[in-house]
């Protein structure tokens, strides 16, 4: 797992570094300088490139963004820098690259450096093939004023390669929100990642994230603790299931899916399949009688238990009795997806928890819907609940604004309180532990963003947590398969024509991937 920071780590970092590793602040900007250049570089083709140019702020991200200039234009390229702040509102470091840039840009016909007066003169850039946003660092918080937002408006119209300095201008990376914000396709992050970046607005306009170095190295940062990671491939290669030659069919996994109704037949029979092809050795659908020659159409390999429905189409609670010896047989129990929200359903699902308090289920779906406002009356110890955003706010009954704006915090609090995992699905999918801590999900793509995708996920889930009796890095391996698997498809397709049945197919190749990258 890669550890994630604050910014308040990172401005300690630094001045662990000035105070107490004595290296001049100057040395740092001109190290990070150096380090953006050659990673720019290396990302992107230079041949593309001939005309960068540079907006830099008043402060040291300014600073970096004036050093920056430096190495392009000693490279032979052509730089327009504008400086938002005026000469004399430049201070320390930031005043002193400034000046060093001023006295060298001259001696370069093609290039020059302006200051802003108006949106008029962003024209100057208009024609570059590389914008750098070098405005504001990771001190910056809240919205942008009206002159940056029109600033970055216009920098994101331009038909041109963004690369953003450390954090693009107008992300609080505190909290990963804003509303105005630059849209990189290269974010260049110095001394060592940050958690903003890799979720909510940040995940949406970084781009690419590369950390970048200010010639500290990682000593400091081994020392400091924090409660926020990226998960990264090798984590899914040591949360997967072992497979003994001597396993059989009920000693491999068993799973009892819940799910399904006259009106969801779709749903329960995705979760279902998706039990299977993750690995598990045995799966149920549970599912109405009246119906189930519908399902049956759809299931690939688990078996149909139907209930009596009476005629109904949906779950009742009294139908409890009659999947006990299920219930109690199922290692993991997956429970939502299309069962519906009648009164009846819910009773079955408040009873189900409450009877089932040592049982490992993935509640997903309708199965949240039960739980909306009451879900402190049931112990959710050992339970994993699966929530898209609005699902989430809905269930904890916070407008979603509220959630988005905060949903670290928020996620952490609520798997503390109530010792349970919490999968919050979205781009990308976080996943909060019982002791508070948090797992950033790093793939997948937009190709996701489909009905039936969370369902899969759900049988992957209760397949993997079936076939380990673990819970915490079985789901890790799971969330980051269950995307991977979507990636791989984009190999013979594209984000448009990928849809759920396809990522239980890829599935298991994403377990092979997985295994021959790490063995």
């Amino acid at each position: 797992m890669i550890p994630l920071f604050t910014a308040k780590d990172v401005r300690e970092a630094d001045n662990f570094a000035i105070n107490v590793l004595q290296i001049p602040s100057i040395v740092l900007m001109e190290n990070a300088a150096r380090s953006i250049y050659e990673t720019i570089i290396e990302n992107f083709n230079e041949d593309n490139i001939q005309k960068v140019g540079i907006i830099c702020g008043k402060g040291n991200n300014g600073g970096d963004g004036f050093a920056l200039a430096r190495h392009f234009l000693i490279n032979d390229f052509d730089v327009v820098i504008i400086s938002i702040a005026n000469e004399n509102e430049l201070k320390g470091d930031a005043l002193t690259n400034f000046n060093i840039t001023k006295n060298l840009i001259g001696a370069y016909s093609k290039s020059g450096m302006f200051f802003y007066e108006s949106l008029k003169t962003m024209d100057n850039v208009s024609d570059c093939d590389l914008i750098i946003d070098a405005i504001l660092g990771t001190g910056a918080k809240g919205n942008l004023n009206e002159e940056l937002k029109e600033i970055i408006n216009y920098l994101n119209q331009l038909n041109s390669i963004k690369v953003a300095v450390d954090i693009p201008t107008g992300l609080n990376v505190e909290n990963a929100s804003g509303d105005v914000i630059f849209k990189a396709d290269l974010t260049v992050t110095l001394s060592e990642f940050k958690t903003g970046l890799f979720y909510h607005k940040g995940y949406a306009n970084c781009g690419k994230i590369v950390k970048g170095s200010i010639g500290m190295g990682d000593l400091y940062y081994e020392k400091i603790q924090t409660n926020e990671y990226l998960i990264e491939p090798e984590d899914a290669f040591i949360g997967l299931p072992e497979k003994n030659i001597s396993s059989h069919k009920y000693s491999n996994g068993k799973v009892l899916v819940i799910a399904g109704s006259g009106k969801y037949v779709g749903a329960a029979c995705l979760t279902s399949n998706a039990v299977l092809r993750s690995g598990a050795g045995s799966c149920f659908l549970a599912f109405p009688k009246s119906i189930k020659n519908i399902a049956l159409e759809k299931l690939e390999s688990p078996v149909l238990f139907p209930y009596d429905d009476n005629g109904s189409e949906f779950l009742s609670i009294k139908n409890f009795n009659e999947l006990k010896e299920k219930i109690d047989w199922a290692d993991a129990i997956a429970v939502g997806p299309g069962l519906g929200r009648e009164k009846e359903t819910i009773d079955f699902i408040h009873k189900l928890l409450k009877e089932t308090k040592s049982k490992k289920i993935v509640i997903d779906a309708d199965g949240l819907f039960a739980l909306n406002n009451v879900y402190k009356n049931f112990d959710l110890s050992n339970k994993i609940l699966t929530p898209h955003h609005k699902e989430f706010a809905d269930l904890i009954n916070i407008p979603i604004h509220v959630l988005e704006n905060d949903i670290l915090e928020i996620g952490k609090k609520f798997s503390l309180e109530n010792n349970c995992y919490l999968v919050l699905k979205g781009a990308p999918t976080i996943i909060f532990n019982p002791m508070g801590e948090v797992f950033i999900n790093s793939s997948g793509n937009v190709g996701m963003a489909k009905f039936g995708t969370g369902d899969v996920l759900t049988g992957v889930i209760a397949s993997f947590v079936a076939q380990s009796k673990e819970i915490e890095q079985t789901l890790i391996s799971a969330v980051y398969l269950h995307s991977l698997a979507a990636d791989l498809l984009l190999n013979n397709k594209t984000e448009y024509g990928i849809i759920p049945q396809n990522i239980i197919e890829e599935f298991p190749n994403a377990i092979k991937f997985i295994i021959n990258s790490f063995i």
